[in-house]
Formats: structure tokens, sequence, C-alpha cells
């Protein structure tokens, strides 16, 4: 099945077209990794294909110690700025139903969030930046990152010096994109302050007394107890965060038992919440505690609650976001360049990043040709599909973003550009250097 749509973005902007040419070798690079993905942080099938692919560029290249990431840096030999281009290369543990002919080999792996697209458009990204690198005053350094979806990838690549790499000098802003199949393919969604939510873990035990499931009065049964927690949390949601500030709390796991006469001693619930602020974080961390204790000792047992943190919010630098903004509008339309009315639930480790450098994150579209934007099913489904001709859109936007703001100038109508670059540099570093380390 040929994926295949070019979507209807304007086709006389110059990186565009540079873009399309490089399609079909992106589109090969992305279905290579569709087809043997991998998990996690170790990621050797996808790592040497990057190398592959970067190969002849006259990039300087470093490998993760402590996981498969690859940094790569264009130097353009003048000086100036320093901009991060990142992209995801981890898949997620489930079984492809796709139907595509380029489905996952890999029994229980699957590409279903797009990130075989990110690293692909990372790649024709550093080549068509590499060929017209004389349009650039600076550097650009290419990340990509394994573990994502499972750990957290962006911590490792920081504390061995993504953010100051090659000669040492330090990273100024950063810019990530990810694919979206419910939003029309090749339109570009951006927001400026939070776009993803902190997502954090909830494993909770109660403990109660194993017996005879014919005789529950004289043991302690947990499992009614875990369900009437579940309630109970989301009861504790509604009534505890204001609807200003969403906050999302899910239960995914339910594990107790291991026969259908015995009464088991536990019952183990997981799950995950995602919140938009630190205030909320803190008060539905609170209030799992107090709900989970609470509800148990109400029948004489305990619950043992462990939150583990996981990834903050991402927060977009405003006035990167406008660069962002800019940029997208130059290089695939005005029309295509839309902004997010809310923030999303979901979580992003590129927080880690934007956490110490300003910059910001977008969503391309890439609703399959054929597919009705909002309606097809949409990332971390096992029938996720994404246009592969947003590809080409993706690839445009990484140099678009990346020559404003190195731009070099001399030629006639850049220099507003230019001057524009100049001065998200100066807002970029002011605003780096108020920020905690």
């Amino acid at each position: 099945m040929l994926i295949d749509g070019t979507g209807p973005v304007r086709p006389e902007s110059g990186l565009l077209a540079e873009a399309r040419k490089l399609l079909p070798d992106v589109v090969a690079l992305r279905r290579r990794i569709h087809r043997t993905p991998e998990v996690g942080a170790h990621l050797p099938r996808t790592q040497q294909a990057i190398l592959e692919a970067l190969e002849g560029l006259g990039l300087t290249v470093t490998l993760g110690r402590q996981l498969s990431s690859v940094v790569a840096v264009l130097d353009s030999g003048r000086p100036g700025r320093t901009l991060l281009l990142r992209a995801d290369m981890d898949a997620l543990p489930q079984q492809e139903n796709t139907g595509l002919d380029f489905a996952s080999q890999v029994p229980g792996v699957m590409h279903a969030c797009g990130h075989d697209a990110h690293t692909a458009m990372l790649v024709g990204a550093a080549r068509l930046l590499s060929a017209r690198r004389d349009r650039l005053a600076g550097r650009v350094v290419f990340m990509f990152q394994p573990a994502e979806e499972t750990g957290g990838g962006a911590l490792p690549m920081i504390e061995e010096g993504l953010l100051t790499p090659a000669d040492g000098t330090a990273v100024d802003a950063a810019f990530a994109l990810h694919v979206n199949a419910r939003n029309e393919t090749c339109t570009v969604h951006v927001r400026p302050g939070t776009q993803y939510a902190a997502a954090d873990v909830v494993r909770i035990v109660v403990r109660g007394r194993s017996g005879h499931a014919a005789a529950p009065h004289r043991v302690l049964d947990p499992v009614p107890v875990a369900c009437e927690i579940v309630q109970a949390l989301q009861t504790m949601i509604t009534r505890t965060v204001g609807i200003v500030e969403p906050a999302v709390l899910t239960i995914t796991t339910i594990r107790a038992g291991s026969a259908f006469n015995i009464i088991p001693e536990t019952a183990e619930l997981s799950g995950t919440y995602r919140t938009l602020s630190e205030a909320s974080r803190r008060t539905v961390r609170e209030g799992i505690t107090r709900v989970a204790e609470g509800v148990a000792a109400a029948h004489g047992m305990t619950a043992e609650v462990e939150l583990p943190e996981g990834y903050p919010t991402v927060q977009n630098d405003p006035v990167f976001t406008a660069l962002v903004r800019r940029a997208a509008a130059a290089a695939l339309g005005p029309s295509h360049v839309h902004e997010l009315p809310h923030a999303t639930m979901g979580g992003e480790d590129f927080s880690y990043v934007l956490q110490r450098v300003p910059g910001a994150m977008v969503f391309l579209g890439a609703c399959p040709p054929g597919g009705v934007p909002g309606a097809v099913p949409d990332n971390h489904s096992d029938r996720v599909i994404h246009d592969e001709g947003a590809l080409a859109a993706g690839v445009a936007l990484h140099c678009a973003v990346a020559e404003d703001f190195l731009r070099a100038g001399g030629n006639e109508g850049e220099e507003e550009s230019s001057e524009r670059g100049a001065a998200i540099g100066v807002a970029c570093r002011d605003d780096r250097d108020r920020r905690p380390g």
C-alpha cells in the first residue's frame, strides 16, 4: 500500500520543492525503520540505519554511551548561534494491524506513534541543510533520541553533553515536531506556552488478608476495595481540580488473585495522571494518596502508594514559537498554519530539553489519503497510518526553522528574516539565562 499524498501545500516554496526531491529517500528510510521497529533505549538497527543515511554529509557524529542515541552536528564554518533539531526513534510494544505492505516484521512491536517518520524527516533535513549550509551562520545539532516512550531518553543525552556538543558551544534553542494522523495532512499546529501535560505514574497495592472465597467474612478481601478506590479517585479529580486547569487520572491495570476460589492477599492498581500546572500536579498527588489510604483504612486494610514522577510539562517559548509560525507560513503557506486551541494531555520528554533552552514543539498533520481528519485511528493505535506525503513538509519545516534562526543573510528579501533571527536569538539567550540550570 502506497501512502503518497502530497497534501495541498503551495508548490512555489523553494524549500518544499527541494524537500520533495528527497521524499523517495526519506520514505525508503522511514519504511526500513518501520519494518524493523525497536523498543526502549537500545536500538542498534535503527541507529545503524541513521548512521548509514548520514554518511558523507560532513557532520560531526557522536554516539551515546548509555543508549543508542546519535548526535550529529552541522557546522556552517561561520560564527553564529546553535539550534537543536530533535527526532525520537523508539517504537511501542504492540502488534501492528494496519495491513501495510511495509508493516512491522517484529512480533509485538510497532511504530504506532510516528517516530519512524520523525527520524526519517530529520535525516532528510540533515541532508537538505548540508546542501544549503552556505545559507547558515552557526551550527545545527541533530538529536536522534531513543526511549521517549519508555524511559526518558532525553535526560541521559543531556547528561552526555547534548546541549554543549562538538566544540562545547552551547545550544541556543531547540525545535521538534510530532506527526498526528488525525490532523489534515501537511498542516502545522503551534501553541505558545504549555503544549503537553506532565505525565506521572500511579502504583497502588491494597493489602488485605487472603482466605477461602466461600468465607469472605473471615478475611480481608482487597479486590472490592481496589475497585472502590478506582471510583473514588475519579470523584476526587472532579471535586479537587478546577475545570480551567484540567487533570486526567486513568487506572489502566488491576491485578489480583491466582484462582477462582481464593481471595488474594493483595490487589495492585497502576495507571497515570496528567496535569498542566505544578499546582494541580501537587493537588492530584496528594489526593491519590489520601483517597487510596483512606478507602483502604475504612475497610480495615492498608494501601501502599507509589507516585513516580514522569515527564514535566512541555513549555513552548512564545518568541521562538512566533518564529516557527512565520517559518512554517513561508515554507508551506499561511493557510496551513494553525494555532492549537488547548494543550494536549499527552506527555513528551522533549520537555527536559525545553526546561534548559527555549524552543518549541509543533504538530504536523499526517491524515492518510482518503481518511477524514479527526476520524481516523490515532497515534498509539495498532491501526494508525500516517501520510508519507507529509514527510516532505516536515523536512521543509525543520529546514525553514533552522534557516530563519541561523540565516546568514545577503540576498534581497532576506534581511528582514535575518533581523528576526537575530531578535529571537537574543530573546532566547536572555530567556535561557533567567532559567534555572
